[in-house]
Order: C-alpha cells, then sequence, then structure tokens
C-alpha cells in the first residue's frame, strides 16, 4: 500500500484504506499515531473533510468527538498501563495550528522520558525524533496498536448514550 492516504487521512479512513485506523468510534476514527518515540501516540480524526475546527460541529457530534476523545485517551491510558510500568499519564489535546482537519492527540507520558522533558509539551521533543526511522509507525508496533484495539473494543462495549 503507498503512503497516498497520508494525504486525505480522513477520506481514506472513510474509504477504509488508512491502515493506522485502530477503530471506527461514534465522529470519528481512532489511529496510530505516525511517530512512536511516545509508545502508544494515537490521534483521533473527525470522520467529516470539511469540519476544520470543534465549533464547526452541532453540538451533539462536538460532544460525540470529544466523548471520543475521552475514550481513546483512556484507552491509550490502559494500555500503557498494561504494557510499561513506567507509564505516568496521557496528555490530550486539540490544536489544530498545522493541519485544516479537526483532530485530537492522545499523548502517553512516561517515567523514563528526559528529565528536561517529562513535564514540558510533547511538542519540545528535538525535531530528530519525529523524523528518525526508528520511530516510524511499523509493524513493530502491531502488538502496541492490537492492546489499544482490545482497550478500545471493551471501553466500547460498556460506553453508554450521552
Amino acid at each position: 500500500m503507498s503512503d497516498d492516504w497520508r494525504t486525505d487521512r480522513i477520506g481514506s479512513a472513510l474509504k477504509g484504506e488508512n491502515p493506522a485506523v485502530l477503530r471506527r468510534l461514534e465522529a470519528g476514527f481512532a489511529v496510530i499515531g505516525d511517530v512512536q518515540f511516545l509508545p502508544g501516540y494515537s490521534v483521533l480524526l473527525a470522520d467529516d473533510v470539511t469540519v476544520q475546527r470543534l465549533s464547526d460541529l452541532p453540538r451533539a457530534r462536538r460532544l460525540a468527538f470529544l466523548s471520543d476523545m475521552d475514550q481513546l485517551g483512556e484507552a491509550v491510558e490502559r494500555a500503557c498501563r498494561r504494557l510499561d510500568p513506567a507509564f505516568r499519564r496521557v496528555n490530550l489535546e486539540i490544536l489544530g495550528n498545522t493541519d485544516g482537519f479537526l483532530h485530537a492527540h492522545v499523548w502517553p507520558r512516561f517515567e523514563w522520558e528526559p528529565a528536561e522533558l517529562v513535564g514540558r509539551p510533547v511538542w519540545l521533543y528535538p525535531r530528530e525524533k519525529w523524523s528518525d526511522e526508528r520511530f516510524a509507525l511499523s509493524p513493530q508496533h502491531d502488538a502496541l496498536r492490537e492492546v489499544i484495539g482490545e482497550e478500545l473494543d471493551q471501553l466500547q462495549s460498556m460506553r453508554r448514550p450521552l
């Protein structure tokens, strides 16, 4: 499969062609991040390519998106806690400064992170972390993907409507 899906992440998810998709949620797609220097990094993509910001959604869809973000965050937290005893917490962010589509970042944070970065925003990590092939999403992350997916499935089965 080519990397064409990267130019239209939501459209490719809607067509079932985005290989990063973990699960379809109520208002979006849970996807594993392209980089994994913090293992478990995931993103929630809105399921409408025309939506650029949270305020573009009608209130019910907005609440559904935020609920999906919460669910993905909890799934990543549970998965990371299972896989790494040094797991600390999850950071949730809706930024929208670069990509012109609504999405939310789910960043797991760990005790083993460098002391000067562990309490700071992920965006302060050196640029080389973002482009280092050792951290690129690959088959080495399949077990992590599976555990996050299992946690999403379990949370979906327990989820009550808003």
